[in-house]
């Protein structure tokens, strides 16, 4: 039989014991920090031509690309479970990308043809759009490629028009992504002349040049026309920090409402730091590439994919963020107690 440890007479016993709140799940919830709402969930989804199309992205298990009238059943579900935004990516084919991009602002391009069919149908969710010329470029880039160079200015006239027709369309939430210099005081300026001045800007703001994008280059059909090729002139690098905040406090002088850092979990820091400089409102992008690994690690049954999945989008809530964007939005939002 083995001896009762005992403390030394030299050891008093501890006065603070932490594991006092952690011994049953009531004190456990009493205490705990931080938590995840569906409240705090953005799910982004991918548009394609067609009707009754769901077509699957092979990098990224569990996701499709939605025809418009998919969209919307999407869209209504969504609002069903009480995720409370969609954000709305498209896809173009080869055939329809050109160097001039000038699809990007149609009014009749995939994505605001959509925006306009799911606020009909569900006027009350809200839905966040992209801003970068990347879907409908030939070159694969968010901005214009001229002579081997992509030209900041030239890129943020398109840009511009793309805000507007996305504003016309019905989008409550513009997402600038394309990391041009001046692009949110550009679309701000055109906002208030167009008269939208309650749409609102999430800048990507803090987005860097980053390996986990690889997925989403996929399901938006970019792979294939970057050929190669990388975003370092306009993307951040991963090795820098400071620079971040330069950039949020640059965005917001220019009229952002809220910034996003992306991608999220291997940059949970500058979460941290961005909300702790500025105390906005804040967002991760939970990226493909970080959905593939957890998605793909718990098909495999190396990790249990529904906790693994919990923990992740806690930590952007510990990291100080208000909201993520994430693919996994439904599944989450239905443990966190959706229909």
């Amino acid at each position: 039989m083995r001896p009762t440890p005992r403390l030394s007479s030299q050891a008093p016993y501890p006065t603070t014991r932490f594991r006092r709140t952690r011994a049953s799940a009531a004190l456990r919830d009493l205490t705990q920090e931080n938590r995840l709402s569906v409240k705090d969930l953005i799910w982004p989804i991918f548009v394609r031509e067609g009707e009754g199309v769901e077509e699957p992205i092979p990098s990224m298990p569990g996701v499709n690309r939605l025809s418009v009238d998919r969209a919307v059943e999407a869209a209504k579900m969504a609002q069903g479970l009480g995720i409370p935004a969609i954000c709305i990516f498209p896809y173009t084919g080869m055939e329809a990308r050109t160097e001039d991009c000038a699809l990007a602002w149609s009014p009749d391009n995939i994505s605001n043809r959509a925006i306009r069919a799911i606020k009909a149908a569900v006027p009350e969710l809200a839905i966040m759009t992209d801003i970068a010329l990347d879907p409908y470029n030939i070159n694969g880039h968010d901005g214009y490629v001229v002579g081997g160079e992509i030209v900041n200015d030239e890129t943020v006239e398109a840009l511009v028009k793309m805000a507007i027709a996305q504003a016309d369309a019905g989008a409550d939430i513009l997402g600038p992504s394309d990391m041009m210099d001046g692009r949110i005081g550009a679309m701000r300026d055109a906002l208030e002349a167009a008269g939208h001045r309650n749409v609102t800007i999430l800048s990507y703001s803090a987005k860097y040049a980053s390996a986990f994008y690889g997925p989403f280059r996929d399901a938006v059909g970019a792979s294939a026309a970057l050929a190669g090729g990388d975003k370092k002139t306009y993307q951040m690098n991963p090795g820098n920090s400071d620079e971040a905040l330069r950039l949020v406090e640059r965005d917001l002088s220019e009229g952002a409402d809220m910034v996003m850092v992306k991608p999220g979990m291997p940059y949970l820091d500058m979460c941290r730091r961005v909300k702790d400089a500025f105390g906005v409102p804040t967002y991760a992008y939970q990226v493909s590439g970080e959905y593939a690994m957890i998605r793909g690690a718990g098909d495999n049954g190396w990790i249990d994919l529904e906790k693994a999945m919990m923990e992740s989008l806690l930590a952007f809530k510990r990291a100080g963020c208000d909201g993520v964007l994430t693919y996994f939005a439904p599944a989450a939002a239905r443990l966190l107690g959706g229909v």
